[in-house]
């Protein structure tokens, strides 16, 4: 097995759970937050998926300018907005060869260092990972607690 199978297969375990948690929040809940200095539910969810899109695009492209990019959403659905980012998403992580991942890129701009590709993917599945905490947390304030997925989707 590649380093990039492994690698689609952690993303792909840890965003299948990611979009699962998403389909449980109705339209009404999209505001919930739970303090007031917490992301609203809508921003925390387009964060999350904006972020790992944006880490790809940077791993591909090598153009730290990505992380900057002010993206415009016309889709208001965050189930549909999950789907259309994990595709997004995995059409970069896919393009992506073994020698990619080897390859060093100026990050200084985003985070202050030149960091492998390889790393850098793996800041994305940190970062996804934590922020994937953070809706656990949201969705039992919203009174999910027995229908909630494991954190993660072991490879059958």
């Amino acid at each position: 097995m590649t380093n990039l199978t492994q690698y689609m297969q952690h993303f792909s375990s840890h965003r299948n759970v990611t979009v699962e948690l998403i389909k449980h929040i109705q339209k009404e809940q999209y505001d919930y937050k739970p303090s007031e200095v917490s992301m609203s539910t809508h921003d925390l969810i387009v964060h999350i998926l904006q972020s790992y899109y944006r880490f790809a695009k940077l791993a591909k492209t090598k153009d730290q300018q990505v992380m900057r990019e002010k993206i415009e959403d016309t889709e208001t659905d965050l189930g549909k907005l999950a789907d259309m980012y994990t595709e997004k998403t995995k059409e970069y992580l896919e393009s992506l060869t073994e020698e990619d991942l080897t390859q060093v890129i100026d990050a200084t701009q985003v985070f202050g260092m030149h960091i492998p590709v390889a790393a850098l993917l793996q800041m994305a599945i940190d970062h996804e990972i934590h922020h994937k905490g953070n809706l656990y947390v949201y969705l039992r304030g919203m009174g999910y607690t027995d229908k909630v997925p494991m954190f993660v989707q072991l490879p059958r």
